[in-house]
């Protein structure tokens, strides 16, 4: 196993909450692999401000050159970069049809958040592109829940005539936090890390599934609705399994741990049952 692979493998087996902070330490352990480790770990989403227009944006990977990220909005990197890639003109129009529809699509499944789209020409032919969304929810006292959800939609068109097969891999990072009423309560001011051990839950991790579609291709904008339904299609059956595989499986296990009700009160009422079913068969 090489050291790529050694490092993957820890991070599977490392907190999800401390992502960014555990990269970090194997990059300061292993610099010489710092570009390969960062495009292999799906990071949560940075939020930046584009002083050209003053809107959100996401950084991540696939917009950065250095240290400086390139907005979808005015096309610009900041900090400055003259070498920093930008999409030609065709694409960059794509992708300015394709930030103002998925900035409604955000608008009508989250009601607030952030949403980018980046594009570039791939070497083969065709084009890649990444769709961002990101959503956070901040607690306005100690006692609320508080989360982020983090999807990044990365995918390749390659156009076949009047028909484009899309590659589509989907990672949706989700972090939730609840704490208990009284916690507020006993919250000393004078010591800001006092409540968060003190009743607190928290449940993180993340998914990553793929697919892979043909849709007919009538002009540019067809890229756009093809790219959105299928974008649309996997976030709603990724929430789907974490909401009933995983939320499911969590509340199976905890019920297993301990019952909400008399065990053996529970016992008695099924051994009635037995006893009703055994006089209906007579």
């Amino acid at each position: 196993m090489d050291i790529v692979s050694s490092m993957l493998d820890l991070m599977r087996r490392l907190p999800p909450t401390k992502i960014e902070e555990n990269v970090d330490a194997l990059v300061q352990i292993s610099p010489d692999y710092a570009d390969d480790l960062s495009g292999n770990v799906d990071q949560p989403l940075k939020l930046r401000v584009d002083k050209a227009t003053g809107k959100e944006y996401l950084a991540c990977v696939y917009n950065q050159d250095g240290e400086s990220y390139r907005s979808p909005w005015s096309n610009e990197y900041d900090p400055p970069s003259e070498d920093g890639p930008v999409p030609p003109p065709k694409l960059r129009k794509l992708e300015i049809a394709a930030n103002e529809a998925f900035d409604t699509y955000r608008e009508m499944y989250f009601e607030g958040g952030v949403s980018s789209v980046f594009l570039w020409d791939l070497e083969d032919g065709g084009f890649a592109g990444v769709v961002l969304l990101k959503k956070t929810l901040t607690p306005a006292s100690h006692s609320e829940p508080s989360g982020s959800w983090d999807s990044i939609h990365v995918f390749e068109t390659v156009e076949r005539g009047r028909q484009a097969h899309y590659k589509l891999t989907s990672t949706i990072m989700l972090q939730l936090i609840t704490r208990r009423e009284s916690v507020e309560a006993n919250f000393d001011a004078k010591d800001s890390t006092a409540w968060k051990h003190d009743g607190e839950v928290s449940l993180s991790g993340s998914m990553t599934r793929q697919t892979e579609q043909d849709h007919p291709v009538q002009d540019g904008t067809s890229h756009v609705q093809n790219v959105g339904r299928m974008v649309e299609d996997m976030e709603i059956k990724m929430r789907n399994l974490l909401q009933e595989v995983y939320f499911g499986k969590t509340r199976d296990v905890v019920h297993d741990l301990r019952s909400l009700d008399d065990l053996e009160k529970a016992r008695r009422q099924r051994e009635l049952q037995k006893e009703l079913v055994g006089f209906i068969k007579r």
